[in-house]
């Protein structure tokens, strides 16, 4: 089954899928693994949640030309594609990275675009590199006190009652679970609450039941 790679920008409904899907793509997902060093005991590992995912696609070909092989829609005109990428660059703009039939959705930043010719045929060849993007989840603190201190407290403690949130752009389940709960690895019972198969896959305008933490699976 051929792929196709879509960079999505969702705020402004603007999409670009790769007029030729590369020969290989790939995506990592590692823990962020902490080391200390203790004396008499010597070194000991700690996991310190999830590393932020990065790749850089190779060799993507821009067309110049009317291929058989490209996408569906593809235009011919590399400039184009180009101009795109470069914008979204210069912009800093959130993009979705999808990769057709996968469970691959993150949400990214362009960290550059490297284009050359190479066969004389006005084709443009990019390596474009993808960094992950999580939104800072730095809420302000309400005076100690107040009805929202206690709200917030309870939340992070399990005694609040259900809630309901909406997805936003750039949102993930790690993002929300840990600004609810103060513990993104609560992702994925959060997901299996909600009856998400994928803890990667949520869309903005989603509706998510936010449980006390007791009440999670």
């Amino acid at each position: 089954m051929k792929r196709y790679i879509t960079l999505l920008d969702e705020s402004a409904g603007v999409e670009l899928v790769l007029p030729v899907t590369p020969s290989s793509y790939q995506w990592p997902h590692e823990a962020a693994i902490e080391t200390v060093t203790v004396d008499q005991l010597g070194d000991l590992n700690f996991f310190g949640g999830t590393k932020m995912g990065s790749t850089t696609l190779t060799d993507c070909i821009l067309p110049a030309h009317d291929y058989p092989f490209l996408s569906p829609g593809a235009g011919t005109n590399p400039w184009v594609y180009l101009e795109q990428l470069e914008q979204w660059t210069d912009k800093g703009t959130v993009l979705r990275f999808l990769v057709s039939d996968t469970p691959v959705n993150a949400a990214v930043l362009l960290e550059g675009v490297t284009y050359r010719e190479q066969d004389g045929t006005n084709d443009l060849y990019a390596d474009i590199t993808l960094r992950q993007y999580r939104r800072p989840d730095t809420p302000a603190l309400p005076a100690q006190g107040s009805a929202s201190a206690a709200t917030t407290r309870d939340s992070a403690t399990g005694a609040s009652t259900a809630r309901v949130t909406t997805v936003q752009s750039g949102d993930t389940l790690w993002a929300i679970a840990r600004k609810f709960y103060g513990d993104g690895t609560l992702a994925t019972a959060l997901a299996s609450h909600n009856q998400i198969k994928n803890a990667n896959l949520i869309y903005p305008g989603q509706v998510l039941q936010i449980p006390p933490r007791g009440e999670l699976p």
